[in-house]
């Protein structure tokens, strides 16, 4: 039996415009919990210690790292602190259409 990558699935499904478009307007939840996840592991954290620093909940914790809510600048503030970053915030031209 062959196994598929999914890097190579979606590479074929990018060509589906529908599909493209639905990936592309998700895709700043999925660079905000790329970076979230790697800020947590950077600082040597588990999901747990960092709920503690934070005086929240594991589950808040999951929830924001996998892009399921947009959190607010403050909450951001508080999980830089925890996990002892600097939160920067940036506007980036955005790419001109084909």
């Amino acid at each position: 039996m062959v196994m598929t990558q999914v890097r190579d699935l979606h590479e074929q499904w990018m060509q589906d415009p529908a599909y493209r478009d639905a990936y592309e307007d998700l895709e700043p939840k999925f660079a905000l919990a790329r970076t979230l996840i790697e800020a947590r592991t950077n600082a040597g954290l588990t999901q747990e210690q960092l709920a503690e620093r934070m005086h929240t909940t594991q589950s808040v914790i999951a929830r924001l790292e996998g892009g399921h809510v947009r959190p607010s600048t403050r909450t951001l503030e508080r999980f830089a602190k925890a996990t002892g970053t600097r939160l920067k915030i940036s506007f980036e031209p955005v790419a001109a259409a084909d």
